[in-house]
């Protein structure tokens, strides 16, 4: 129980370019677990972002995959899952959303609410995922801090309550006041240290020596103001994920990080019971249970290997014993498990609830895998979603075959796209969310399997899974459809929809067959 207590697994999520991976960086720095923070912007230190390691993510600058980084901080170890804010991985986010016990969405002070960050809050919502919000980039120019609390509230629909408030922003930051913990943090622009905290009585001269009597007063009707509006704030609504805790600061300047940090280990939830579809699971159980959200292939550059990551979600996992993987029926064994610090993984021997376990693997895991001590259980929630761009994949090296294909299959197996093969002509088609993952999958083909290949058009609506109890019926259907049939990687039947009308014409036509739109049904 006292590990389980210890645990805060959580994920940052926000738009892309609102300052996301920088405050995991800040993270680290407080736990100890870098030393110098990597200036993702700067031309004069040459270091790239800790927690962004493909050698895609350093050229483009952004996140392209989850990447899981442990930590410990007082008395407690924190998992946080960094993720991509591109909406051509969505995917990936959404999947890393199952995995975690609560969030922090990082909003940029200038522009507000972004379409993205309200796509993440509707998986919160619907997983009831407690959420803590920080406003960044308070030493720039932008909107008034009331304004985007009302703008929170109304955007992602949930009640808000600031635990800190700036003074002033942009040329004119000051600092912010912790409303938490009732001090004042004054604010020195820089990147490597920590800023100085002072404990200021609200109604003292002393507050107008430190931030000047104008910013003085201001505050002092801003928290009055604050007092009158919102609640006070209840940790229990904030764990039901009715009320969210706002923070600000600026995180490329190391600024607020730590007030942020402080209060959420404090308030954040430990590891949470987990649904499947037989029962709900408890942390505190004594038998090991676990399920497989995301693999990745790659990781060490050297090694062709690929690593699934493991959330454990009740027992104790520990190295070498005996596991059932569910699906296939079969017992194994996990001789070198591995806990990740961004690239530099270390091996470990025992892992408790709400960690996030590296395990090597060879071939035999899809994502949403079950592993437990024998029990038969299946977690749900990870759906993958029909894609929405689509383009045949060709061969460019036909002395190259054989890499394309083990390219193609593990690529497929992470989930960064989909694939399926048109049963009239035999061409491999890919499905996507976003173009971006067309440039991923070259890229990595080429710099990872040694192989070449070549996109070609294939205009396409929607993929659909179908299915039907009147055989006859599913019969005529792909009868009349056959140069739109496809099979993808599980052998299931979909209808590739050439254009909205087509697909409503279908629905309309065969009553018995049923559409899905994603892959758990």
């Amino acid at each position: 129980m006292n590990e389980i207590e210890r645990r805060r697994t959580f994920a940052i999520i926000s738009h892309p370019d609102a300052g996301k991976t920088t405050l995991t960086e800040k993270l680290l720095l407080f736990g100890g677990q870098i030393q110098v923070a990597g200036a993702v912007k700067s031309n004069k230190i040459k270091k790239t972002a800790t927690s962004d390691w493909m050698e895609i993510e350093k050229q483009r600058g952004i996140s392209v995959s989850t990447s899981v980084m442990e930590f410990d901080y007082k008395d407690y170890k924190v998992n946080i899952l960094d993720t991509p804010g591109h909406q051509d991985f969505a995917e990936d986010t959404f999947r890393t959303l199952t995995a975690v016990d609560s969030a922090i969405i990082v909003i940029d002070g200038a522009k507000g609410v972004e379409a993205q960050t309200r796509k993440l809050m509707t998986v919160c919502r619907m997983r009831k995922t407690p959420v803590i919000v920080f406003i960044n980039k308070m030493d720039r120019e932008g909107k008034d801090p009331f304004d985007l609390l009302d703008e929170v509230e109304s955007e992602l629909q949930i009640k808000v309550r600031p635990l800190s408030w700036p003074i002033n922003q942009g040329a004119r930051f000051k600092g912010v006041y912790n409303i938490y913990e009732e001090n004042l943090n004054l604010f020195t622009p820089n990147k490597q240290m920590v800023t100085e905290k002072v404990n200021v009585d609200i109604h003292s001269e002393e507050l107008d020596e430190r931030v000047g009597k104008d910013d003085a007063e201001k505050l002092r009707e801003d928290l009055e103001m604050i007092d009158g509006v919102y609640d006070t704030f209840d940790v229990n609504t904030y764990l039901e994920a009715e009320v969210a805790p706002v923070f600000f600061g600026s995180a490329l300047n190391n600024f607020g990080v730590q007030e942020l940090l402080d209060c959420f280990v404090e308030i954040a939830p430990n590891p949470r019971p987990t649904t499947a579809e037989e029962r709900m699971v408890q942390p505190e159980e004594p038998k090991f249970t676990g399920f497989i959200f995301k693999i990745t292939a790659n990781i060490d550059p050297n090694h062709r290997s690929c690593t699934a990551f493991c959330k454990v979600c009740s027992g104790k996992f520990v190295r070498n014993a005996p596991y059932l993987h569910v699906r296939n029926g079969k017992t194994v064994r996990f001789s070198s498990p591995t806990q990740f610090m961004a690239q530099r993984k270390s091996t470990i021997d025992e892992a408790y609830p709400g960690d996030i376990v590296g395990l090597p693997d060879n071939g035999i895991f899809k994502i949403g895998d079950t592993l437990t001590e024998g029990e038969l259980l299946h977690f749900k929630g990870l759906p993958s979603f029909s894609p929405e761009m689509f383009k045949y994949i060709e061969n460019a090296d036909p002395m190259k075959t054989k890499q394309l294909e083990k390219g193609i299959n593990q690529l497929m197996d992470e989930g960064v796209a989909q694939l399926f093969v048109n049963q009239f002509n035999n061409r491999k088609i890919i499905g996507t969310v976003g173009q971006l993952q067309f440039e991923v999958i070259q890229y990595r083909l080429e710099n990872e399997y040694n192989a070449k290949c070549k996109w070609e058009p294939v205009s396409l609506y929607k993929a659909c899974w179908i299915e039907s109890e009147d055989e006859a019926e599913l019969e005529a259907f792909k009868k009349r459809k056959y140069q739109y049939m496809a099979k993808d990687k599980e052998g299931r039947d979909v209808f590739l929809a050439d254009s909205g009308y087509v697909l409503q014409m279908a629905q309309e036509d065969f009553k018995k067959i049923r559409f899905h739109f994603t892959s758990e049904f």
